[in-house]
């Protein structure tokens, strides 16, 4: 079972997501800094960079978005050419342009943005004008990913493009009929709120901290969202009434206590945002950030059990590798990451090693790929980056 504990105050949300207990995803947000990813602006175009095959665009932020050649859609072209464009022959300055954001600003580098539409459902992610249905690689039984393309490809109109999620698995194609026409009219929105306004300006703001938690993590007849504040409680209930569902299990926690020191919330956080954790066997692992990756080092610390050194070594690597799968969920790590495990000699163990850490990123919802062991014995894989990485210490005034 899951638990969304959801800690508000004045001017900020934090949330916490917790499986049998255990912390498994954080987030937080500001109240009059909800952050821009997913969101929609009318943008202008201020300098196209041929050398780069990008331009600028004015968005309305404090720094312009970065938006590359192969983020723009050809959708004013009669048909998609035989040789790409270039960005020159796509973009002129001082052009007004619908983009949707991406990657959010991060550092000293403005959001990247995109001309590839999608607004993420219930059930299904709409893209107005990408022409073909897919369904998630996790639903794996073949009878039903037919089922679902074939509901997809009956419900969808003209170039319209739909992506299955993996929560649509066993859905009736009510459900999923009723997800589309609300994001139908979420887009038509958004396209009549183009033609009224001046660039730069935004046109559509993607759902609060709750509601993105809802719509993606949150199975209602088994998770429990519990949360400190009566008005949010209440636009939960709302939300997930618009979505259909009329019988979820949401608390009002109303005890003077702090909601994350009851749910042990907080000593997770702590304990999890250190730059040296320790593990239950006794190693520990150091997380350490450089501007270009993430550097994750394996030790035994205090460990000791094991018959000899090898597989004294191989206990605490796979205590390890599930353990870093989670903390890079947790802490929302993206980019270029470095896990330094401690050495091996058998290639057996190096692969029972990845196969771990491999199994605890198939529970992460976003994207990683693990490119394998390098040639000093690294083990070196990315995950996407669309947020900046946000400290508990950051919220909590300390």
């Amino acid at each position: 079972m899951k638990q969304m504990i959801v800690h508000c105050k004045q001017n900020s949300t934090q949330m916490a997501l917790l499986e049998n207990g255990r912390l498994v995803e954080y987030a937080a947000e500001r109240a009059r800094n909800q952050g821009t990813l997913g969101s929609f602006f009318k943008a202008r175009v201020v300098n196209v960079v041929p050398g780069m095959q990008a331009a600028f665009v004015d968005i309305g932020q404090k720094k312009n978005a970065f938006l590359y050649v192969d983020d723009v859609l050809h959708a004013h072209l009669d048909k998609q050419p035989p040789v790409k464009p270039a960005i020159t022959e796509l973009l002129k300055p001082g052009q007004e342009i619908i983009v949707q954001v991406f990657k959010e600003a991060v550092g000293s580098k403005g959001a990247r943005v995109t001309t590839h539409y999608s607004l993420p459902g219930r059930w299904i992610v709409y893209m107005p004008r990408a022409d073909y249905v897919a369904v998630s690689k996790k639903i794996e039984r073949e009878a039903e990913r037919s089922r679902l393309k074939g509901i997809g490809e009956e419900i969808r109109q003209g170039e319209e493009g739909l992506i299955i999620r993996t929560v649509s698995e066993d859905e009736s194609r009510e459900a999923l009929d009723r997800d589309l026409e609300q994001l139908r009219k979420q887009w038509r929105a958004i396209m009549k709120k183009a033609e009224q306004q001046s660039a730069p300006c935004l046109l559509h703001r993607d759902l609060s901290i709750v509601q993105r938690f809802i719509r993606d993590a949150f199975t209602p007849e088994q998770d429990e969202l519990i949360i400190d504040h009566e008005g949010q409680a209440q636009d939960a209930r709302s939300y997930l009434q618009d979505m259909g569902i009329t019988e979820a299990q949401i608390r009002l926690f109303e005890r003077e206590e702090s909601i994350f020191q009851k749910f042990g919330v907080q000593e997770q956080l702590d304990r999890d945002f250190s730059r040296k954790i320790w593990l239950k066997g006794g190693g520990y692992i150091v997380i350490d950030h450089t501007e270009a990756l993430t550097v994750i080092d394996v030790n035994t610390g205090k460990y000791t059990g094991g018959s000899n050194l090898e597989e004294t070594v191989t206990r605490t690597n796979l205590e390890a590798a599930s353990e870093i799968a989670r903390l890079l969920r947790v802490r929302d790590i993206g980019g270029i990451v470095i896990v330094d495990f401690i050495d091996m000699e058998r290639e057996e163990h190096r692969r029972e090693v990845a196969a771990i850490f491999e199994e605890g990123l198939r529970q992460d919802r976003t994207k990683s790929f693990v490119v394998g062991w390098t040639k000093l014995g690294l083990l070196e894989m990315t995950r996407k980056k669309v947020r900046a990485e946000s400290s508990p210490d950051e919220w909590n005034g300390r």
